[in-house]
């Protein structure tokens, strides 16, 4: 098998001829000119609008003990599309200047569920959004002792108002499968816990 990368072009094969930032507030949108090879013609030049945003880092808090896993329930503004725009999600942070990404993970699990990460995993490293956003995720999945996880969290200056919710594993797939769970980070994060919870149990001693 071999361990050579598929795609054929890098970063060299693109030009960005101007960039403009046309609104700023929580976040940023610029207006980007790029120019790019292409598969079978000359290289070609597009318009795109982007919105640049800090990388974050996401969370499954799990009880390898109880077999249980550590959800939280928050208003997203962008779920205006769903049954509720109240959804159950993974612990989730932006990443500050000059901060670790584990050392947010850590932070925000305190922050959004009171609960404090032992050890740490990190899953994978994707891009929720490439096609309009620059926006990184780091997802882990943390350790933590959810016997006593429950109650209301969040920042009031940050205007989190933030539910926790302990389940089973047995009952956080349950919620996936049937749409309840409907975010990508924590869809990506269930499933791999799934795939590698047997395996994961033996690691951290749990069974």
């Amino acid at each position: 098998m071999s361990n050579a990368k598929p795609q054929r072009f890098t970063h060299a094969d693109v030009t960005v001829t101007s960039e403009r930032t046309v609104f700023k507030g929580f976040y940023e949108m610029h207006e980007l000119h790029v120019r790019h090879a292409c598969y079978d013609r000359p290289p070609i030049e597009i318009k795109r609008e982007l919105m640049v945003r800090p990388d974050a880092v996401v969370v499954l808090l799990f009880d390898p003990k109880l077999q249980s896993v550590v959800l939280i329930e928050q208003f997203r503004v962008g779920a205006r599309k769903a049954s509720t725009p109240w959804l159950i999600e993974c612990v989730a942070g932006l990443i500050e200047p000059n901060e670790a990404p584990e050392d947010v993970a850590r932070r925000e699990a305190l922050e959004e569920a009171g609960t404090t990460i032992k050890r740490l995993k990190q899953i994978c490293e994707y891009f929720p959004s490439p096609g309009g956003t620059d926006e990184k995720i780091t997802l882990y999945i943390g350790e933590v002792d959810a016997s006593t996880a429950g109650g209301v969290h969040g920042l009031d200056h940050e205007g989190e108002d933030i539910l926790v919710h302990r389940v089973s594993v047995d009952q956080a797939v349950t919620w996936l499968n049937d749409g309840i769970i409907n975010n990508a980070a924590s869809i990506i994060a269930l499933q791999w816990l799934q795939l590698h919870l047997d395996t994961l149990n033996q690691e951290w001693s749990a069974v």
